[in-house]
């Protein structure tokens, strides 16, 4: 399937891509417009203005995507608190990862093309997932 956003990757838009990929479609292909109205009419959009999976009542577009397609695991929540915090950094949530999580999606976009993130952060994203999975299951970070 053909999933659509912004050119200019940054942290919703990255995490969004992982999410698609790891949980809804592994076979997803990825464009990227800086138009809205350039939206192929093949592609589910996310993370711009005028599509179902983006920014609504408050939540970020990984927010909206979990509850689009129902998913209920906890640590995709809690990788949602971080992505809204590293997003919106509204402070709605404890998400003490959050900053780091920008500044590394900051640094990427400065010497990375959008395709090359999306690389890049796949496995970051695994990594961060595992971390608070593992949390999850111990209850308590890992060593």
């Amino acid at each position: 399937m053909k999933w659509a956003t912004r050119a200019g990757i940054h942290i919703d838009r990255a995490a969004c891509a992982w999410l698609i990929r790891r949980h809804l479609d592994p076979d997803a292909e990825f464009v990227f417009h800086t138009d809205p109205a350039e939206l192929p009419s093949d592609a589910t959009g996310f993370d711009m203005r005028g599509v179902d999976l983006s920014h609504h009542g408050g939540d970020c577009s990984f927010e909206t995507i979990l509850r689009r397609y129902d998913l209920h695991d906890p640590v995709l929540w809690k990788l949602a608190a971080i992505v809204h915090e590293a997003d919106l950094d509204d402070e709605r949530y404890d998400a003490p990862e959050a900053p780091g999580l920008d500044t590394i999606l900051r640094g990427l976009s400065m010497i990375c093309d959008d395709k090359q993130i999306l690389e890049l952060t796949g496995p970051m994203f695994d990594g961060l997932y595992e971390f608070h999975r593992r949390a999850t299951l111990l209850g308590r970070e890992p060593a």
